[in-house]
């Protein structure tokens, strides 16, 4: 009899214990809120994680090099003062000028026009010879020459020419230096289209 009741009293539990039983675990607050949040229509919160701070970095000003502009010079030492009349009349006077000018007129050498070499065997003149035989230097006038004969107009003339020597070797042809036909020396000092004698007498110098 006594075993008859432990074995119903096991029946018993066993069949108590086969249902399935609903899960009564704890369940967190965060999803109970996000649960109670979806049966009454409403958006789930979102939790902010704490950011770390940033570092501000301040702004560093550049530094300013203050440069100073040079000072303007008043006076410049290498300009004549010829044209101040201030100026002249403290150091010049009448006896002074007059002295000046006999200097001048002293230096001043007039060269008598002689007959122009040519080469030998041809009628082109030898501008070789004709450099030794002059002194002057470029741009000394020693010859009058027709204000019309302007410097432009002397440039466009020794434009039709190979070089200078051969403007020049023209130039004694037709007359030159006492004449110039074809207007190749303005200034007058026997050299056409600029043509250098110097090399040719430092020639015979050495």
């Amino acid at each position: 009899m006594r075993t008859l009741f432990i074995l119903s009293m096991g029946l018993t539990l066993a069949a108590c214990g086969g249902g399935d039983v609903p899960n009564s675990a704890y369940v967190p607050a965060q999803e109970q809120q996000l649960r109670d949040a979806e049966l009454a229509g409403l958006p789930a919160s979102i939790e902010v994680l704490d950011t770390l701070p940033t570092e501000i970095v301040p702004e560093v000003e550049e530094e300013v090099v203050a440069t100073t502009a040079p000072l303007p010079v008043p006076n410049n030492p290498g300009l004549s003062d010829e044209q101040d009349f201030g100026a002249v009349s403290d150091r010049q006077s009448i006896e002074s000028d007059a002295e000046r000018l006999e200097r001048n007129r002293a230096l001043y050498t007039l060269i008598e026009p002689t007959e122009v070499p040519t080469r030998p065997g041809t009628d082109i003149p030898n501008i070789v010879a004709y450099a030794i035989k002059t002194s002057n230097p470029v741009g000394e006038p020693l010859y009058s020459r027709s204000p019309f004969k302007s410097e432009n107009r002397s440039l466009r003339n020794c434009a039709k020419y190979v070089s200078n020597a051969a403007a020049q070797e023209a130039f004694l042809k037709a007359g030159g230096p006492e004449r110039d036909r074809y207007g190749l020396d303005p200034d007058g000092d026997g050299f056409a289209c600029r043509w250098d004698p110097t090399p040719f007498r430092a020639a015979i110098k050495k």
